[in-house]
């Protein structure tokens, strides 16, 4: 239903029952014909399996041009700004005791807790859910926004990238989060070259991938020239058959047909039986 190439296949494992086709083949008592249908069956299932094949070969070439070279780029890119981003937070460390202060629309707040309850009026002071910009704190770009998918407000720092973080009731406990999402960017820039290989790996991998050849091309090969060969000589028989009627009709070859008996015996009429009434008893 979803026009792709089937992905499965299942057999019968019943031995004891025969297809249409087996009962066919067996009644004509040519076994060229029995090969020919097993044969049919075979070079169709491989040329699903090719058929598939060749379609995920195009999606990983199309990976392989596009998809790939883009995505590394991007990581490329994402890793350069997070590095230009971490020089900016190691050039405003910020002491566990001493608070290095936080600007607010033109004002300085040099004291931790009032720096977290401004930032709590700034959420209040929202006139939209759009971003707007409040200041700055540690050199990165301080914006304000409501999230409505998480339905939640959220501080943005902002240099190269942006890295937003959930705003609580807490004065203080909101400045620490700020703190905590300026100082691990160790891990992000670890998180992000690991994304990096493992995007080389997998191009690496449909590069192989793509240079394979179909595994069964061989076999598909031999069946379906043994099918045509099969073709060509039943097509032979059959003309010679049909050309010389009255030597078939003296000396048959074949076996009589046990479908075509059967067929005969269904479509005679049945003899119409007199019809007799229940009031006809014997002796009356």
């Amino acid at each position: 239903m979803t026009s792709k190439s089937p992905m499965r296949s299942c057999d019968d494992i019943d031995e004891q029952a025969l297809s249409y086709a087996e009962i066919k083949a067996l009644c004509a008592g040519d076994p060229r014909i029995r090969e020919k249908m097993d044969l049919d069956v075979q070079v169709a299932k491989l040329k699903v399996l090719r058929g598939d094949f060749q379609n995920q070969k195009y999606r990983l070439e199309d990976k392989l041009l596009k998809t790939f070279p883009e995505e590394i780029q991007k990581q490329k890119t994402r890793i350069a700004a997070l590095q230009q981003d971490s020089q900016i937070a190691a050039a405003h460390p910020q002491d566990k005791e001493n608070f290095c202060g936080m600007t607010i629309k033109g004002m300085v707040y040099d004291d931790k807790k009032a720096a977290g309850e401004r930032l709590l009026l700034a959420r209040q002071e929202m006139p939209n859910a759009d971003m707007m910009l409040l200041g700055t704190y540690r050199g990165f770009e301080l914006n304000i926004r409501f999230d409505s998918f998480k339905n939640e407000h959220q501080a943005v720092l902002r240099a190269e990238l942006s890295y937003p973080v959930s705003l609580g009731d807490d004065a203080r406990g909101n400045i620490t989060r700020l703190d905590n999402a300026i100082d691990n960017f160790t891990d992000r820039i670890a998180d992000a070259e690991n994304a990096l290989q493992n995007l080389e790996q997998q191009k690496q991998a449909a590069e192989v991938e793509v240079a394979k050849p179909f595994a069964q091309e061989e076999e598909l090969a031999e069946k379906s020239a043994r099918l045509s060969e099969l073709n060509a000589l039943l097509n032979i028989d059959r003309s010679s058959a049909q050309d010389s009627p009255e030597k078939t009709e003296e000396t048959p070859t074949t076996r009589p047909s046990v479908l075509a008996a059967l067929e005969e015996k269904v479509n005679q009429p049945e003899p119409v039986k007199p019809f007799k009434s229940y009031l006809d008893k014997e002796g009356r």
